[in-house]
């Protein structure tokens, strides 16, 4: 069974940095594609972030574009999202989610995820 755990989110002011992270177990991540996504108060959950199972690949929601870098560690099984110049806006829960097939690239598509983790609080205060 797949577990993924968040950590490392909190409360920073507007234009400090985070960076999450997401810890998988019983399986390797090494090839699969991985994302981020989040949810804030009163809204549907959206797409922030992907990368590809080898890295080389990565894709981010327009609002995140520049700010954020999603990266990887296979020999840690874990996948790290940086984010910088933080807004108020950017207030939500995160959560990271592994493609459900093998290589193949997820994008913003949730129903591509086939595991999800519990999700770690950001908040930015303006």
């Amino acid at each position: 069974q797949v577990q993924l755990v968040e950590s490392g989110g909190g409360l920073v002011q507007a234009g400090g940095s985070l960076r999450l992270s997401c810890a998988a177990s019983g399986r390797s991540i090494r090839s699969y594609a991985m994302g981020w996504f989040r949810q804030a108060p009163g809204k549907e959950r959206e797409f922030a972030a992907a990368i590809s199972y080898g890295g080389a690949q990565r894709s981010y929601a327009d609002p995140v574009k520049g700010r954020f870098t999603i990266s990887r560690d296979n020999a840690k099984n874990t996948v790290y999202l940086q984010m910088n110049s933080l807004k108020s806006e950017d207030t939500a829960t995160y959560y990271c989610a592994q493609c459900q097939d093998a290589v193949r690239f997820c994008g913003l598509g949730q129903d591509e995820y086939g595991y999800w983790g519990q999700g770690t609080q950001v908040t930015v205060s303006s």
